[in-house]
Protein backbone atom coordinates (compact mmCIF):
# COMPACT_ATOMS: atom_id res chain seq x y z
CA UNK A 1 0.00 0.00 0.00
CA UNK A 2 1.43 3.39 -0.99
CA UNK A 3 1.98 6.08 1.64
CA UNK A 4 -1.33 7.86 1.05
CA UNK A 5 -3.47 5.10 -0.44
CA UNK A 6 -5.77 4.96 2.59
CA UNK A 7 -6.29 8.72 2.55
CA UNK A 8 -6.95 8.81 -1.19
CA UNK A 9 -9.56 6.12 -0.67
CA UNK A 10 -11.31 8.36 1.86
CA UNK A 11 -11.08 11.29 -0.53
CA UNK A 12 -12.51 9.34 -3.45
CA UNK A 13 -9.77 10.89 -5.55
CA UNK A 14 -6.45 9.38 -6.70
CA UNK A 15 -3.61 11.79 -7.31
CA UNK A 16 -1.60 11.49 -10.48
CA UNK A 17 1.20 13.30 -8.63
CA UNK A 18 1.10 12.38 -4.93
CA UNK A 19 3.58 15.20 -4.32
CA UNK A 20 0.68 17.64 -4.47
CA UNK A 21 -1.08 15.72 -1.69
CA UNK A 22 2.07 15.59 0.42
CA UNK A 23 2.52 19.35 0.03
CA UNK A 24 -1.10 19.98 1.04
CA UNK A 25 -0.41 18.07 4.26
CA UNK A 26 2.79 19.95 5.13
CA UNK A 27 2.01 22.38 7.95
CA UNK A 28 3.84 25.76 8.04
CA UNK A 29 5.40 24.86 11.40
CA UNK A 30 7.76 22.50 9.59
CA UNK A 31 9.49 25.44 7.90
CA UNK A 32 10.33 26.96 11.30
CA UNK A 33 11.87 23.74 12.58
CA UNK A 34 14.05 22.72 9.64
CA UNK A 35 17.04 24.60 8.31
CA UNK A 36 16.95 25.64 4.67
CA UNK A 37 13.95 26.50 2.52
CA UNK A 38 11.00 24.11 2.56
CA UNK A 39 7.63 24.35 0.89
CA UNK A 40 4.52 24.21 3.06
CA UNK A 41 0.80 24.16 2.31
CA UNK A 42 0.24 27.93 2.64
CA UNK A 43 0.35 28.67 -1.10
CA UNK A 44 -1.96 25.72 -1.81
CA UNK A 45 -4.31 27.01 0.89
CA UNK A 46 -4.44 30.38 -0.91
CA UNK A 47 -5.26 28.62 -4.20
CA UNK A 48 -7.75 26.20 -2.65
CA UNK A 49 -9.65 29.02 -0.98
CA UNK A 50 -10.16 30.69 -4.38
CA UNK A 51 -11.27 27.41 -6.01
CA UNK A 52 -13.73 26.73 -3.17
CA UNK A 53 -15.18 30.24 -3.38
CA UNK A 54 -15.61 29.97 -7.16
CA UNK A 55 -17.26 26.54 -7.06
CA UNK A 56 -19.73 27.47 -4.34
CA UNK A 57 -20.38 30.91 -5.84
CA UNK A 58 -21.30 29.32 -9.16
CA UNK A 59 -23.49 26.73 -7.45
CA UNK A 60 -25.36 29.37 -5.42
CA UNK A 61 -25.65 31.67 -8.45
CA UNK A 62 -27.23 28.96 -10.60
CA UNK A 63 -29.53 27.48 -7.95
CA UNK A 64 -30.93 30.73 -6.55
CA UNK A 65 -31.65 33.13 -9.45
CA UNK A 66 -34.11 35.12 -7.33
CA UNK A 67 -31.49 36.18 -4.77
CA UNK A 68 -29.21 39.20 -5.04
CA UNK A 69 -25.57 39.68 -4.15
CA UNK A 70 -26.12 40.26 -0.42
CA UNK A 71 -27.96 37.02 0.46
CA UNK A 72 -25.69 34.99 -1.84
CA UNK A 73 -22.58 36.41 -0.18
CA UNK A 74 -23.94 35.62 3.28
CA UNK A 75 -24.90 32.10 2.23
CA UNK A 76 -21.42 31.46 0.86
CA UNK A 77 -19.87 32.79 4.08
CA UNK A 78 -21.85 30.27 6.11
CA UNK A 79 -20.82 27.39 3.87
CA UNK A 80 -17.10 28.21 4.09
CA UNK A 81 -16.67 29.33 7.71
CA UNK A 82 -13.61 27.98 9.53
CA UNK A 83 -15.58 25.58 11.68
CA UNK A 84 -17.31 23.92 8.71
CA UNK A 85 -14.01 23.54 6.84
CA UNK A 86 -12.33 22.06 9.91
CA UNK A 87 -15.23 19.62 10.25
CA UNK A 88 -14.70 18.55 6.64
CA UNK A 89 -11.06 17.88 7.46
CA UNK A 90 -12.00 15.89 10.58
CA UNK A 91 -14.45 13.73 8.65
CA UNK A 92 -11.66 12.87 6.20
CA UNK A 93 -9.16 12.24 9.02
CA UNK A 94 -6.67 14.75 7.62
CA UNK A 95 -5.21 15.45 11.05
CA UNK A 96 -3.53 12.07 11.34
CA UNK A 97 -1.72 12.63 8.03
CA UNK A 98 -0.55 16.18 8.75
CA UNK A 99 3.20 16.73 8.61
CA UNK A 100 3.92 19.01 11.58
CA UNK A 101 6.90 20.16 13.62
CA UNK A 102 7.71 18.51 16.93
CA UNK A 103 6.54 21.61 18.81
CA UNK A 104 3.25 21.69 16.91
CA UNK A 105 2.74 17.99 17.64
CA UNK A 106 3.33 18.55 21.35
CA UNK A 107 0.86 21.45 21.51
CA UNK A 108 -1.96 19.49 19.85
CA UNK A 109 -1.66 21.35 16.56
CA UNK A 110 -2.59 18.28 14.57
CA UNK A 111 -6.23 18.75 15.62
CA UNK A 112 -6.28 22.55 15.90
CA UNK A 113 -9.33 24.04 14.16
CA UNK A 114 -7.34 26.53 12.08
CA UNK A 115 -4.78 23.93 10.99
CA UNK A 116 -7.52 21.56 9.85
CA UNK A 117 -9.44 24.27 7.98
CA UNK A 118 -6.26 25.45 6.26
CA UNK A 119 -5.31 21.90 5.31
CA UNK A 120 -8.73 21.26 3.79
CA UNK A 121 -8.34 24.36 1.61
CA UNK A 122 -4.80 23.28 0.67
CA UNK A 123 -6.19 19.88 -0.32
CA UNK A 124 -8.63 21.59 -2.69
CA UNK A 125 -5.74 23.49 -4.23
CA UNK A 126 -3.81 20.25 -4.65
CA UNK A 127 -6.72 18.50 -6.39
CA UNK A 128 -7.14 21.52 -8.68
CA UNK A 129 -3.48 21.45 -9.73
CA UNK A 130 -3.44 17.67 -10.09
CA UNK A 131 -6.75 17.05 -11.85
CA UNK A 132 -8.05 20.41 -13.03
CA UNK A 133 -11.10 22.49 -12.17
CA UNK A 134 -13.73 19.81 -12.85
CA UNK A 135 -12.00 17.34 -10.53
CA UNK A 136 -11.90 19.97 -7.78
CA UNK A 137 -15.50 20.97 -8.43
CA UNK A 138 -16.77 17.37 -8.23
CA UNK A 139 -14.88 16.80 -4.99
CA UNK A 140 -16.16 20.03 -3.40
CA UNK A 141 -19.80 19.45 -4.33
CA UNK A 142 -19.61 15.84 -3.16
CA UNK A 143 -18.30 16.99 0.23
CA UNK A 144 -20.75 19.85 0.64
CA UNK A 145 -23.78 17.81 -0.42
CA UNK A 146 -22.93 15.52 2.50
CA UNK A 147 -22.90 18.44 4.94
CA UNK A 148 -25.53 20.79 3.56
CA UNK A 149 -27.80 18.64 1.44
CA UNK A 150 -28.51 19.57 -2.16
CA UNK A 151 -28.45 23.30 -1.37
CA UNK A 152 -32.17 23.41 -2.07
CA UNK A 153 -32.63 26.15 0.55
CA UNK A 154 -30.29 29.09 0.72
CA UNK A 155 -28.31 29.21 3.98
CA UNK A 156 -28.62 32.46 5.93
CA UNK A 157 -26.00 34.29 7.92
CA UNK A 158 -27.15 37.81 8.67
CA UNK A 159 -25.31 38.85 11.81
CA UNK A 160 -24.90 36.28 14.62
CA UNK A 161 -24.03 38.90 17.26
CA UNK A 162 -26.97 41.09 16.24
CA UNK A 163 -29.33 38.11 16.09
CA UNK A 164 -28.24 36.99 19.57
CA UNK A 165 -28.82 40.46 21.00
CA UNK A 166 -32.31 40.58 19.47
CA UNK A 167 -33.09 37.11 20.81
CA UNK A 168 -32.00 38.06 24.35
CA UNK A 169 -33.83 41.42 24.30
CA UNK A 170 -37.08 39.47 24.43
CA UNK A 171 -36.26 38.51 28.02
CA UNK A 172 -33.85 41.20 29.22
CA UNK A 173 -32.58 44.68 28.38
CA UNK A 174 -29.05 43.56 29.23
CA UNK A 175 -26.76 43.13 26.23
CA UNK A 176 -24.59 40.03 25.84
CA UNK A 177 -20.94 40.53 26.82
CA UNK A 178 -17.96 39.09 24.97
CA UNK A 179 -14.65 38.25 26.62
CA UNK A 180 -11.40 37.05 25.03
CA UNK A 181 -10.24 34.25 27.31
CA UNK A 182 -7.18 32.90 25.52
CA UNK A 183 -5.03 32.84 22.43
CA UNK A 184 -2.90 29.88 21.43
CA UNK A 185 -0.64 28.60 18.72
CA UNK A 186 2.40 30.11 17.04
CA UNK A 187 2.34 33.61 15.57
CA UNK A 188 1.67 32.32 12.06
CA UNK A 189 -1.31 30.26 13.22
CA UNK A 190 -2.90 32.14 16.13
CA UNK A 191 -6.28 31.00 17.44
CA UNK A 192 -8.40 33.14 19.77
CA UNK A 193 -11.06 31.84 22.17
CA UNK A 194 -13.93 34.07 23.29
CA UNK A 195 -16.91 33.57 25.56
CA UNK A 196 -20.30 35.24 25.38
CA UNK A 197 -22.07 35.86 28.68
CA UNK A 198 -25.50 37.09 29.68
CA UNK A 199 -26.99 37.57 33.11
CA UNK A 200 -23.73 36.44 34.69
CA UNK A 201 -23.83 33.09 32.87
CA UNK A 202 -21.60 31.85 30.07
CA UNK A 203 -23.75 30.99 27.05
CA UNK A 204 -21.11 29.60 24.70
CA UNK A 205 -17.54 29.77 23.46
CA UNK A 206 -16.11 30.37 20.02
CA UNK A 207 -12.75 30.10 18.28
CA UNK A 208 -11.29 32.01 15.36
CA UNK A 209 -8.21 33.51 13.75
CA UNK A 210 -9.27 36.91 15.11
CA UNK A 211 -11.20 38.08 18.17
CA UNK A 212 -14.01 39.21 15.89
CA UNK A 213 -14.29 35.77 14.29
CA UNK A 214 -14.20 34.07 17.71
CA UNK A 215 -16.97 36.35 19.00
CA UNK A 216 -19.10 35.60 15.93
CA UNK A 217 -18.59 31.85 16.43
CA UNK A 218 -19.55 32.20 20.10
CA UNK A 219 -22.71 34.11 19.17
CA UNK A 220 -23.68 31.45 16.63
CA UNK A 221 -23.14 28.66 19.16
CA UNK A 222 -25.15 30.54 21.80
CA UNK A 223 -28.02 31.12 19.37
CA UNK A 224 -28.11 27.44 18.42
CA UNK A 225 -28.16 26.35 22.08
CA UNK A 226 -30.82 28.88 23.10
CA UNK A 227 -33.08 28.00 20.16
CA UNK A 228 -32.72 24.30 20.89
CA UNK A 229 -33.67 24.88 24.53
CA UNK A 230 -36.59 27.07 23.49
CA UNK A 231 -37.77 24.31 21.15
CA UNK A 232 -37.60 21.70 23.91
CA UNK A 233 -39.53 23.93 26.33
CA UNK A 234 -42.21 24.63 23.72
CA UNK A 235 -42.52 20.92 22.93
CA UNK A 236 -42.86 19.94 26.60
CA UNK A 237 -45.78 22.33 27.25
Amino acid sequence: MSEYEELQGRLGYSFQDVGFLRLALTHPSVAHERSGPIQTNQRLEFLGDAVLQLVLTRELYEKFPAFGEGPLTKARAQLVNRRSLAEQARELGLGQFLIVSRGEEMSGGRERLSALADTFEALLGAIFLDGGFEAAREFILRRFVTSFGELSDIPTLANPKGELQEFLQAVSSEAPRYHAVSSSGPDHDRVFECTVQHGGLELARGHGKSKKEAESEAASAALAALRERQGRETHSR
